[in-house]
């Protein structure tokens, strides 16, 4: 029932004019617990919409339009330098996508930088909810950024696109969290399975920004995931953790590079950013 409320909230988006909208008649309905609930579920957990709203075999684990390999994937960006399109109709979500690159780039060597003449970039556009390919695909290569998708959420997705995949399919996941299978909206319990991938021998991390929230694909109100050790920000879209930040430095052989080189290719792409900023608000 719930995916069907949430398919109604968000289409009344585009339905607020008409007044036959299935979402009018149901304001007036006695009860309105059913709203309250769809709502909350739109604004905590915005990386579902999209499978949601179209289940589609292309859109897996909610925001990922592509299944590879799981956890760390071959397909790569070659250089640590991506660059990047923001589409017109995000223009006021510019700040968001900028901070969440910033994020990604200041712990690491990868940079972001306004596309040239590149054959091979980052489209971010508009869409229903977040969602991206995962690892480097060719061309144009768009991150999906919907109206609740804040910074953490986009981080989420950047991520992605360097390729890595959710924190919860790691093998070893069952000695940390529990999945609870009878609480998963019916169909989506496939984003809920185990994949091998690669892990660097790091540590399993319930507080990763890759990591699903309690609440993700859930079809009654009830955790899908309980951790098994007392955490509070199981699913959080506020930081990159140190481990995340491990991960894409490993992936990315941040090692390898020479740390001023990086550090001053990031600082000038910073001023870029705000040279940008400047002139679209001119």
């Amino acid at each position: 029932m719930l995916p069907l409320l949430v398919a109604l909230l968000v289409s009344a988006e585009y339905l607020d004019g008409v007044s036959c909208s299935p979402l009018r008649e149901a304001r007036q309905a006695p009860k309105k617990d059913w709203l309250i609930d769809a709502v909350n579920y739109i604004k905590s957990n915005p990386e579902t919409l999209e499978e949601v709203m179209s289940p589609d075999p292309a859109v897996q684990e909610g925001d990922m339009m592509l299944s590879t390999d799981r956890n760390a994937v071959a397909n790569i960006w070659p250089k640590q330098q991506i660059p990047y399109v923001i589409s017109p109709d995000l223009a006021n979500r510019r700040d968001d996508i900028l901070s969440a690159m910033a994020m990604v780039s200041k712990p690491t060597c990868v940079t972001f930088h306004p596309r040239i003449t590149e054959m091979n970039y980052l489209q971010f556009t508009t869409s229903t909810g977040c969602a991206s390919f995962v690892g480097l695909i060719g061309g144009k290569q768009p991150v999906f950024v919907g109206p609740h998708c804040m910074v953490g959420n986009i981080v989420h997705e950047i991520l992605h696109t360097l390729g890595f995949q959710h924190e919860h399919t790691r093998m070893d996941r069952d000695q940390y969290i529990t999945v609870l299978s009878p609480n998963i909206m019916e169909g989506m319990e496939i984003n809920f399975q185990k994949y091998k991938g690669e892990t660097f021998d790091l540590p399993y991390d319930v507080s990763s920004i890759m990591h699903y929230g309690s609440g993700f694909f859930s079809r009654n109100g009830k955790p899908t995931i309980l951790s098994k050790k007392q955490v509070s920000d199981m699913g959080q879209r506020v930081r990159m953790t140190d481990l995340d930040i491990k991960r894409v430095r490993r992936l990315y052989k941040c090692d390898a590079v020479k740390q001023p080189a990086a550090a001053q290719e990031t600082k000038k792409n910073l001023k870029t950013w705000r040279d940008d900023t400047s002139r679209q608000t001119a």
